[in-house]
């Protein structure tokens, strides 16, 4: 596996090779910055390009797209409350707190510093355990899958800043909005009140709309947003000692499960950096710290997405399955280019194989050069004031909305979805439940509907296959330990009465 990772490193350090990587991973960045857009419109736009280009070129070109992506989104995250990706929506809980507390340097700082960890450690664990992490996503069936999302979809409502019951109601809704369009297995409309939402609402709309039109319309209505305090040193941008120690478990637990989750057919970046978040929220000694600006909260979700980027091209380029719609074009380019992804591709084709896993590593190291002398430079957009950013950053929402399905639906969706996610944050319920609930609640009815027809309706099936049973145990766990937990918070401590004792 070494030798063959060196042969890949040869291959990506030839100048023309390591100019598409350049160019693969800057253009991700910028449009991952831009709200909306995102990785499959780039690469849908720039797939006619495979047809000029070597094939191992080409794959280069677009997984650095994909992946610096991910880099990018967390810096409109950070710095506007406005998730560039799906999977940066997690990083406005923490990282906003922080540019508003005039920390938006030390935030940049320590994303792209455990974006980098995550990616690389996605990169290694891509090059070591490739064989065996796809050996064991063929053993997970629509069982497995359903008891995965049963217990992502508990830990998400520990996301929230506040109460939890509320947290589950918002995932609840997120599964309810999940249910709008065209049904999976029979093809009947539901819930489709115009022919726009045959196929579902999108999620981009979903996310702009809670989180970036929302912010908006907050500030303007508490006229404008106060300018926080801007820290552009060196040493302000740097973490303390103390900050960089309580960094350490949080990225490493990030990239394991980043890299468990993009390994999974169907899963992604985004599901990763939620459960990530969830995770790290549950078993910190200081949970009320999360969601005001904690750096666990912001290092762990950005460490979990960019290493599900890199393991996510384990079934893509070993299996031929892709693990979502990125991850099918890259498939497409792959065919267009006579390359038939699958068991073989490693034997048949080791430089374009092994050239582009070196290309990640090649990449992250880019991407971290990049980020770090820019830092000064993001942060100085938080001088403008935030009533002249107000039409650009509605039209860069619009314009992000509307290139994702060309639907002018889409673009009022998010304005109306920018209303209730104001409404929502003024009587304290939390978005993004809401956001996992609509991603995770359809992959729970499939996986469901597709377990009971295959076993005839056998509820037993869940406890009889073992990954199965594992996480079912997980999430009965996971429900006892919640339960323990608001038993004790409630209980007054000792020495002193309870509050309904005078």
């Amino acid at each position: 596996m070494i030798d063959q990772f060196l042969l890949g490193l040869s291959v990506v350090l030839q100048p023309d090779v390591l100019i598409y990587a350049f160019a693969g991973v800057f253009i991700g960045q910028l449009i991952g910055v831009l709200p909306g857009i995102g990785a499959i419109t780039a690469i849908s736009l720039l797939l006619p390009i495979t047809f000029y280009l070597d094939a191992t070129a080409s794959m280069i070109l677009l997984a650095g797209i994909y992946y610096g992506s991910q880099y990018g989104g967390s810096i409109a995250s950070i710095l506007l409350n406005l998730p560039g990706t799906p999977s940066s929506v997690v990083t406005c809980l923490d990282g906003y707190p922080l540019a508003q507390n005039g920390r938006a340097g030390l935030a940049l700082f320590v994303a792209a510093f455990s974006s980098f960890i995550g990616g690389m450690i996605g990169v290694s664990i891509l090059v070591l355990a490739a064989i065996p992490m796809t050996t064991i996503a063929l053993r997970f069936g629509a069982p497995e899958y359903a008891m995965l999302v049963v217990l992502g979809l508990l830990a998400a409502s520990l996301i929230g800043t506040g109460s939890q019951l509320r947290s589950f109601a918002m995932v609840l809704v997120g599964i309810a909005l999940g249910v709008v369009g065209a049904d999976a297995t029979t093809g009947f409309y539901r819930f489709v009140a115009m022919p726009e939402l045959a196929d579902g609402i999108s999620l981009v709309s979903l996310a702009m709309g809670l989180f970036g039109v929302s912010e908006i319309i907050r500030h303007a209505t508490h006229h404008g947003r106060p300018t926080p305090r801007l820290n552009l040193k060196i040493r302000d941008i740097l973490p303390t000692r103390a900050e960089a120690r309580s960094l350490g478990g949080p990225i490493l637990r990030g990239s394991a499960i980043g890299s468990f989750f993009g390994a999974l057919p169907g899963t992604g970046a985004a599901i990763a950096s939620f459960m990530s978040y969830a995770t790290e929220k549950r078993f910190s000694r200081t949970p009320g710290k999360f969601g005001k600006g904690h750096l666990p909260g912001l290092s762990a979700p950005e460490a979990a997405n960019n290493a599900a980027s890199q393991t996510g091209f384990i079934p893509t380029l070993t299996l031929g399955i892709p693990g979502d719609a990125v991850m099918a074009l890259i498939i497409g380019a792959l065919i267009l280019n006579g390359i038939i992804p699958g068991p073989r591709l490693m034997v048949d084709q080791p430089l374009l194989f092994w050239g582009v896993i070196a290309s990640f590593f090649v990449g992250n190291i880019i991407l971290l050069l990049i980020n770090i002398p820019l830092i000064r430079l993001w942060v100085l957009l938080l001088r403008i004031p935030y009533q002249k950013l107000y039409p650009i950053i509605i039209v860069m929402i619009c314009v992000g909305v509307y290139s994702h399905r060309t639907s002018v639906v889409d673009v009022v969706l998010t304005l109306a979805f920018g209303i209730v996610g104001y409404l929502m944050k003024s009587y304290r319920f939390e978005p993004a439940p809401v956001l996992l609930g609509f991603v995770l609640g359809p992959l729970l009815e499939d996986n469901f509907r597709r377990t009971m027809l295959i076993y005839r309706g056998d509820f037993l099936i869940f406890v009889e296959r073992p990954i199965s049973a594992g996480l079912l145990a997980c999430t009965t766990a996971l429900i006892v330990f919640s339960v323990y937990s608001a038993i004790r918070n409630r209980r007054p401590p000792a020495g002193l009465p309870a509050k309904n004792e005078h």
